[in-house]
């Protein structure tokens, strides 16, 4: 398993599948018993996942098993009967006309007997697909929403991502219908070789040893196969990266002003190419392989049927028998061939299951829960405090807040002031434990939040960070996101909506707060202003009434007048509570209790607005060049 790098969260994880195929002929043989015994793993991974979902259908499924595996024997029995009958009637030596009847209405009946059940097999199958694949996403999306926020730092970690996404779909389902259709094919290929065996005992043993070759070759190139598809999930990433670009609704202006459609274009067909060529190599290889296979199964299977028509010159066999031996031979050599490239290609479907387990195996270090949770005191007066904080993002050693030490108590405003890159919004997301410090401690009242349950620590937090979500939902549903148990009070929607002043154009809509957001499913969903949704985004935070508010850039995309419409709001709502925010917009730091003021990750200065200035260091620096553009424009 992963160890955290720095003591905070997930390492660098490898993209590259390392082949562990055997050297030498003597690891053949453990190496086999090996991959086999970690397919059957695989295969009951899934076995439990339908099981899980609809257990009667791996009931079903099994029971078609055994009847696909039998029927083939009872059509070719039945047939040799028939034609017995019927070369009796040719020859003027059958006494009923019923006798030769009663077989044929046999014969029909089971026909019609097997394509009921293998309609009904469909359906069963199809239902599978579609419960199996609804069981996996939804794994998927509840493993998803544990997993650290620092692994989203990391390319691999999309590319691990990306893998398990794309084998929900069809993977899963093909190797569940693979594994039935491989027991169908063994209960088969057992009748048909006892039948072959009693008449020509030696060709049901050379048509299998055939197949050995065929199978290591198989084999061989399905494991190839995975290894060149998890090789190149970067390129399947990019040619879907740049697909996107032209049809993503909020690039599509950009792309067409700027005539950008061809250079994406050029670049996905370069990046296929490269995809392409080792691939193409791959699939011809086999292919060349399979032709010498079928060349040498038809010189076998044409020398067995000499030996079987030989048997009925001799009039050792009657018609019927010639069509008996003759359906066991095809059914021998068509199952033999079934059977290695079916377990082929269950092999590679689980070994792309894989990417599945893989991805749902990935460690939580930030655990949702703990044996022994510390609870957050809500009754108490909050402190925060940072001591000797330090953090490098995943994958880089680069420092981006550097022993940064500080305090927060309940009622203060804090402002944090730096130029882009300071460190800002890291701290923010350090202090809101969506990261962990790669060195030092971040104490909320007195206690390591470590040792908070994570969802605890999150309820007490209102924050809108300047990414902030825009999610196509209607507004109430929009603005009711900030507080789970209290999204059905309207009530309490449309007072948040006043105090951010957004329902100042929600009261105008046709249907109000019930409007959809975004044109992603609804035609008639509206797309907002930057500057109205980060309303809708302010709203939210306002609607969940938390007792430490947190503000990266609140109000970066309204206007001078909108946003002295809000700061008189936030008045209101910082009263006895702890409030911490981000802004460039320096007059907005003149209510703070105190100014944190970071430059390339450090804390440099600390104080009251009128501290600060006093100082004439770099806050008053800041403050005064944007004094002076304010005063220049109103000029």
């Amino acid at each position: 398993m992963f160890g955290p790098p720095g003591g905070f969260g997930p390492p660098p994880m490898g993209g590259e599948h390392k082949s562990n195929r055997p050297k030498g002929f003597k690891n053949l043989i453990p190496y086999a018993v090996k991959s086999t015994k970690q397919m059957f793993i695989r295969l009951v991974y899934i076995y439990r996942l339908v099981w899980e979902a609809k257990p009667y259908i791996l009931l079903i499924m099994a029971f078609m098993a055994v009847f696909n595996g039998i029927q083939p024997l009872i059509s070719a029995f039945i047939a040799k009967l028939f034609l017995d009958k019927l070369t009796l009637a040719v020859t003027g030596q059958l006494v009923s006309f019923w006798s030769l009847g009663w077989l044929l209405i046999l014969q029909l009946g089971f026909q019609l007997f097997i394509q009921l059940i293998n309609s009904f097999n469909n359906m069963v199958t199809r239902l599978a697909a579609e419960l199996l694949t609804n069981s996996i996403k939804l794994k998927i999306m509840n493993k998803a929403k544990t997993v650290d926020l620092a692994y989203f730092d990391l390319p691999e970690f999309y590319s691990k991502l990306e893998n398990a996404n794309q084998e929900v779909g069809r993977r899963p389902i093909q190797v569940l219908q693979s594994s039935f259709s491989i027991i169908s094919s063994f209960i088969s290929l057992i009748s048909f070789i006892v039948v072959l065996g009693t008449v020509i005992w030696w060709a049901p043993p050379l048509i299998i040893l055939m197949s050995v070759p065929m199978a290591i070759v198989t084999y061989k190139y399905r494991k190839k196969n995975f290894s060149y598809m998890r090789r190149r999930s970067k390129d399947r990433r990019q040619m879907d990266y740049y697909g996107n670009l032209i049809v993503d609704k909020d690039l599509v202006k950009e792309v067409k002003l700027f005539n950008l459609s061809d250079f994406f274009i050029e670049k996905y067909i370069k990046v296929f190419k490269e995809y392409f060529k080792g691939l193409k190599k791959l699939i011809i290889n086999e292919g060349v392989w399979g032709v010498v296979f079928a060349v040498l199964s038809t010189v076998v299977n044409g020398g067995v049927f000499l030996k079987i028509a030989q048997k009925c010159f001799a009039g050792n066999l009657t018609v019927g028998d010639y069509s008996l031996y003759s359906n066991a031979l095809f059914s021998i050599s068509n199952g033999v061939s079934s059977i290695v490239a079916t377990s082929a290609s269950i092999y590679e479907g689980t070994l792309f299951i894989d990417n599945m387990i893989d991805f749902m195996s990935t460690p939580t270090y930030i655990k949702p829960s703990l044996k022994s949770p510390r609870y957050v005191d809500k009754t108490k007066e909050h402190i925060i405090e940072f001591s000797h904080v330090s953090f490098a993002y995943p994958g880089t050693q680069k420092l981006v807040l550097k022993d940064v030490s500080f305090s927060i108590s309940q009622g203060d405003t804090v402002v944090l002031v730096g130029l882009n890159g300071a460190g800002k919004t890291t701290l923010l997301k350090l202090l809101t434990r969506l990261y962990d410090p790669t060195s030092g401690v971040i104490y909320l009242d007195g206690h390591d939040i470590k040792e908070y349950d994570v969802n605890e620590l999150y309820s007490i937090f209102g924050i809108i960070f300047q990414d902030f979500g825009k999610y196509a939902f209607s507004v109430h549903e929009n603005i009711s996101f900030g507080e789970n148990s209290r999204r059905d009070d309207i009530d309490a929607v449309k007072y948040a909506a006043s105090r951010s002043t957004a329902n100042e154009f929600i009261e105008k809509l046709n249907l109000g707060y019930d409007t959809p957001l975004m044109r992603v499913f609804e035609e008639t969903g509206l797309e907002l202003s930057i500057g109205q949704w980060q309303k809708i985004a302010v709203a939210r935070a306002f609607f969940r009434n938390s007792e430490i508010v947190i503000l990266d850039e609140p109000t970066a995309s309204l206007d001078p007048m909108a946003e002295q419409e809000i700061f008189s709001q936030f008045d209101s709502l910082r009263r006895d509570k702890m409030t911490i925010f981000v802004s460039h917009r320096l007059s907005s730091a003149t209510i703070a209790s105190k100014i944190l003021v970071l430059e390339n990750g450090e804390i440099v200065e600390s104080g009251t607005h009128k501290e600060l200035m006093s100082l004439g260091g770099k806050y008053e620096k800041l403050f005064s060049t944007q004094a002076k553009r304010y005063i220049m424009s109103s000029d």
